[in-house]
Formats: C-alpha cells, sequence, structure tokens
C-alpha cells in the first residue's frame, strides 16, 4: 500500500516501529495526522495477515478525539481501502461517570475508539495507545498510573504533544534519560527544513508573543517558578464548552472590563455562575477602538446575559468609563481602582478559582493562555508585592479582565440572585428593574 506523501520528519515518526514511542512537535506539523496514519497502517498490516488490532486514542477533549477520527482515521482508511459505515459514538460507562466515545470497526475486525482522557478511560481498555496531546491531558500522572499496567502485557504506546510548562507526566517522560523510549523531537525550523510549507517570519510577527512562540513553536519548557498561573493549572480549567456564548445556560453572570486603547487590549469578559464554578461564556477584546465603540461592546454584553454585577478597571481612562457604565447601569457597576493592594486581593482570588477547579476557560486558546501565564507576582524593595506581565508592552489584558470578572462573582456563588421584579434566567424587563435580591427570597 502506498502511504501519503509524508514530510522528512513525519515518514521518520511513521517508519519507527518502537513499541513505546514519545514526539515533541511543534503545533500544526502534523503529529495526530502522523500518528493516526501509523494506526491505520497496523489495522492494514493486521488484515494482511489475517489478524485483529485494537487501538484507543484519548485526547484532551470529544472535540480533539472526533478531530482524530473524522481527520485523521477517516480519512487514512479510505486511502487504505479499508471501507467502513460510519463512525460510531455510543456512551462509554467508566467507574466514575458516563463518556462520549467514537469508534470504527474495519474489514477483518480491528477496531479504532478515541474519546477524552481521564484515569477512568484509561484503565478501560486493553489495547494499543496513542495518548495525543499528553502534555495537556488533566491528571496526567494518574492517566499515567492507570494506563501503564492495561498496556504492560506487550501493547505499543504513542505519546505526543506539545510543551506545557515543567510539569506533568509528558515532561518527565520526554526529559528521561532512559533508552525504553525512542523520542523524536520537532520544531518549527526542522519541519520547514523537512519540508513543511510555512513561513517562520510570518508565523512568529502573527502570533506576537514571545513566551507563546518560545513554548508552542521552539518546543521550550518555560521556567514555571514564577508564573502566577502554571499552564498545568491553566489547563486543568480548560473545557470545550467553555467561551462559546450558545451554551449560555440563562444564570447569573459576571463581568470583568480591563480598559485599554491604544498599546493594549479593551477586553470585556463574561462569567456565567453554574453551581459553583464560573464558566467563561463570552470573551470581546478590542484594540485602538473608540470610547464609543467600547461601550457598543459592554452594553452588547449587558443586554445579551443576565449581568448581576461587573468590576471595571476605574484606572485613568477608565474613570470617564466607569462613571457613564454607572449612569447606564445602576446598582449593578464596581470601579476598581488598579493599587498594589486591589490586583493582590484580585489575583489571590483568581488563583484561588483555578487551584480549586472553580472556572473553565476557553480550551486550546494559545493567546489566552500565553496571556494568563505571562503574569508574575514580584517583590519591590519595600517588601511590597507587585505584579507585572513579563514585558513592558504588555498588561495581561485578558487576565486581569478575567480577574476583575472573578472580583465581580466574590460572595455571590452560595445563593442564586434575580431581578426584583422578574425570574431566575430573565433579563431587567423596565427601569425600575435595576436591583437585585437572592432567589430563595
Amino acid at each position: 500500500m502506498q502511504q501519503p506523501l509524508l514530510f522528512g520528519y513525519q515518514r521518520r515518526w511513521f517508519q519507527d516501529k518502537s513499541r513505546f514511542k514519545i514526539g515533541k512537535f511543534a503545533r500544526q506539523t502534523g503529529k495526530t495526522f502522523t500518528t493516526t496514519l501509523e494506526i491505520v497502517d497496523d489495522a492494514f498490516d493486521a488484515a494482511i495477515a489475517g489478524k485483529r488490532t485494537r487501538w484507543v486514542i484519548l485526547s484532551r477533549g470529544e472535540r480533539q478525539a472526533a478531530e482524530a477520527m473524522n481527520e485523521g482515521v477517516k480519512l487514512h482508511a479510505k486511502a487504505y481501502g479499508l471501507v467502513f459505515d460510519e463512525i460510531q459514538p455510543y456512551d462509554w460507562v467508566g467507574d466514575n461517570g458516563t463518556y462520549r466515545a467514537l469508534e470504527v470497526e474495519l474489514p477483518h475486525g480491528s477496531k479504532i475508539t478515541a474519546l477524552p482522557a481521564n484515569p477512568d478511560t484509561a484503565r478501560g481498555f486493553s489495547a494499543n495507545v496513542f495518548l495525543d496531546e499528553f502534555a495537556f491531558h488533566k491528571d496526567s500522572n494518574a492517566i499515567w498510573k492507570a494506563l501503564f499496567p492495561v498496556i504492560s502485557a506487550g501493547w505499543k504506546l504513542r505519546v505526543t504533544s506539545t510543551p506545557n510548562g515543567k510539569s506533568g507526566k509528558f515532561y518527565e517522560l520526554d526529559t528521561g534519560k532512559d533508552e525504553a523510549w525512542s523520542r523524536h523531537v520537532v520544531d518549527i525550523y526542522q519541519a520547514v527544513a523537512d519540508g513543511l510549507p510555512r513561513n517562520i517570519t510570518e508565523l512568529r510577527a502573527g502570533i506576537a508573543d514571545d513566551d507563546a512562540w518560545a513554548q508552542e513553536y521552539e518546543l521550550k519548557y518555560l521556567d514555571e517558578a514564577s508564573a502566577w498561573l502554571s499552564y498545568d493549572l491553566i489547563s486543568s480549567c480548560e473545557d470545550d464548552a467553555a467561551g462559546k456564548p450558545e451554551n449560555y445556560q440563562g444564570g447569573p453572570c459576571f463581568v470583568g472590563r480591563d480598559i485599554g486603547r491604544r498599546n493594549d487590549l479593551h477586553v470585556v469578559w463574561v462569567w456565567e455562575l453554574v453551581g459553583d464554578v464560573l464558566w467563561e461564556r463570552k470573551r470581546i477584546e478590542q484594540k485602538r477602538a473608540t470610547f464609543a465603540e467600547m461601550d457598543m461592546a459592554f452594553d452588547e454584553v449587558m443586554r445579551d446575559f443576565w449581568v448581576v454585577r461587573a468590576c471595571i478597571d476605574q484606572t485613568g481612562m477608565g474613570e470617564k468609563v466607569v462613571e457613564d457604565a454607572e449612569r447606564r447601569y445602576p446598582g449593578r457597576i464596581e470601579g476598581v481602582l488598579f493599587t498594589s493592594s486591589s490586583k493582590l486581593v484580585m489575583a489571590t482570588q483568581g488563583k484561588e478559582r483555578f487551584e480549586d477547579r472553580r472556572v473553565r476557560i476557553s480550551a486550546g486558546d494559545v493567546a489566552l493562555r500565553s496571556d494568563l501565564h505571562k503574569l508574575r507576582k514580584m517583590t519591590g524593595p519595600t517588601g511590597v508585592p507587585r505584579f507585572v506581565a513579563e514585558r513592558d508592552d504588555d498588561h495581561a489584558d485578558r487576565t486581569w479582565a478575567a480577574f476583575l470578572g472573578i472580583n465581580a462573582a466574590a460572595g455571590m456563588d452560595g445563593p442564586r440572585w434575580k431581578p426584583l421584579t422578574g425570574q431566575i434566567g430573565e433579563q431587567p424587563q423596565s427601569e425600575l428593574d435595576k436591583d437585585w435580591i437572592p432567589a430563595d427570597a
């Protein structure tokens, strides 16, 4: 069977038949595409030999599992002539929950299953395993402990990812010195040298972030020691369902608004409180917008969501912004002056929310992850702590908008709240409907 045309680094990965294989690849270099090709090729070889094989793909979430099946397995199986009806979704029931799985059964009986990774699904199959973007799996050490006994009976293991800070099982495996693993490293420079059609200069200018470029494309493990939010902590709070306005459930919302005009972003962040968890529902980012355009964006949020409280950066040019917002939405606006003490309070509240896993943020958003990670806590010569971003021209605007929104929700994740004259989940219906009371009042 003639395989698809592969770049040099893909061909080296594909042809490496080691039992334990780990690949550290730059973003968008085709690591999932190439590994699913190897999986289908293994099923083809098994069919030729009159045997069956079994593969399980454990991805960071349901969306990534679906992409591996649709853009990898399905495409390659068709090229190999391994025709199957459709990818079959089903609910896989484990000891600790039910998970959405996707499965294909190829001619001659080989099966390939893809589903979200967690300790439950990791121990649920006796099969060859592909850990896709393993550095971003929640509870990667627990997944590894559950998985390894399962594959110990001669099964193969494929692990790929881009780096995600100096923590987690992927970092430990990749930086190990043992000879049990065949290790592949493909940064953007190697990929382009091997034929990948990318303009490195354009990519670097487009990402416009030295940390993100170093990690995502140069494969450097960034030092987590001084980061207020580690990459591992950030990843643990990512969710495919977050950041999508269409998933709004009609619950009380809390808004953070960080003011920026020329060099900085104007960011409006909407959190919805579901139980005791704040879900990112919408994030508006503007640069060099007029004050009128910024107010229109804020009004859109206040119109489309049931906003109980909004905290707005009142520092400098924020004075007038807060004054105008208070006039339009009396009783629901709080201006926050950015001082060392107020930043410490907000940053501490925010970090506690992340550590307790009581926030859910957009998954796979490189700019957001970089923004959240760049915040550092420094101690000045007088001993007073202060928070800075890594570069003077970047003030972690998304992070402060998120923290402002978390500050708006402080103390309100116990009882539900409702408009004085409305029902839970409704928008205020009149100018009189400006006050808010506990939902059980």
